[in-house]
């Protein structure tokens, strides 16, 4: 599924590509399945810098099976391998097709323990949830130090999040703005529920009471400042996403007064060792039946409708592409 932009307009359509135009690297990928997330729906939208050529293969992520591999790859003919973010339908074809390739560099090697649908049930969005919790943990939160608030909570990070938070023993708070979601976020290990106005009006002042000892946001703009302001003293928020917007409409009063501290999250270029440590907390924690659960799988001619209903906040956990359905 290429994004397309010209005479008239931007758009998505199933085309045929040919293979020496695929991609460049050196290794080549046939290509399971591929999985739905917020940064899809900017790039199928048209959202200004996401895709930058066309026309593109849309799908930041990718799993499959190695079918050709240059020697100094490191990889062989039969590795089940993923390709998170990097340049994938940015300036380079992507994961919404049968048949990649791509830089050694960027690939990483599935854990033992999950199959490629598995790999992108987690997907872009599960792994950057790996990658906040391990922020969380390295800045030394342990359960005993009180409850981590998890906004976005319904989301495909959010979703995850939850679920590795609790089988880490951590208490869970999750903000939505769906409450209907209530039953979902509970199965998943939340302990409460919070109510997303709570968190996305503007801030009443530059500190609140102090709630949570962290936090995973994916929300940005009013929500991270109010989430901020509520940090306990020493507290941290992973921050690894902009739903809400781009904005910091805040102070710098949490960092100065209670040394909190705010952990950026950078899923797409992300280097091999902090790719792994959030691979390896997923592998330990997450627990396979809720990955099912949180996890819905379309033909690859609904990924785009799927990605534009991410987009707007309407599609509870992860979205898995089969690309040859």
């Amino acid at each position: 599924m290429q994004i397309v932009k010209d005479g008239s307009g931007h758009r998505t359509e199933i085309a045929e590509v040919p293979d020496d135009e695929i991609g460049e690297g050196n290794v080549t990928i046939a290509v399971d399945y591929s999985a739905v997330n917020f940064k899809d729906g900017l790039g199928v939208s048209g959202a200004p810098g996401v895709v930058q050529r066309f026309p593109i293969v849309a799908g930041i992520d990718l799993a499959g099976t190695v079918v050709e591999a240059a020697a100094e790859s490191g990889f062989v003919p039969g590795d089940p391998v993923a390709v998170n973010g990097w340049g994938l339908a940015a300036t380079h074809n992507g994961g919404f097709a049968t048949r990649a390739r791509v830089p050694a560099e960027w690939i990483t090697r599935i854990p033992l323990r999950f199959s490629t649908w598995q790999a992108m049930a987690i997907g872009t969005a599960g792994y950057t949830a790996g990658l906040s919790v391990v922020a969380l943990q390295r800045h030394g939160l342990t359960p005993k130090g009180g409850p981590i608030v998890v906004a976005g909570a319904a989301g495909g990070v959010g979703s995850v999040a939850i679920a590795v938070l609790a089988a880490l023993g951590y208490e869970v708070h999750a903000s939505t703005g769906r409450p209907a979601e209530e039953a979902y976020l509970r199965s998943l290990g939340a302990a409460e529920i919070i109510a997303r106005s709570e968190l996305s009006e503007s801030a009443q002042g530059a500190l609140g009471a102090e709630r949570w000892a962290g936090g995973v946001d994916s929300v940005g703009s009013h929500t991270l400042v109010n989430v901020l302001s509520q940090i306990r003293y020493g507290g941290v928020v992973a921050n690894c996403g902009l739903a809400q917007g781009l904005d910091f409409p805040g102070t710098v009063a949490p960092f100065i007064l209670r040394g909190v501290t705010l952990a950026g999250i950078d899923s797409v270029n992300a280097p091999a060792s902090s790719r792994l440590a959030a691979w390896e907390v997923l592998a330990d924690h997450l627990d396979e039946e809720l990955l099912e659960k949180m996890t819905t799988t379309v033909p690859l001619d609904q990924a785009a409708t799927v990605a534009r209903r991410v987009l707007a906040g309407e599609v509870r956990g992860r979205t898995v592409v089969d690309v040859n359905a």
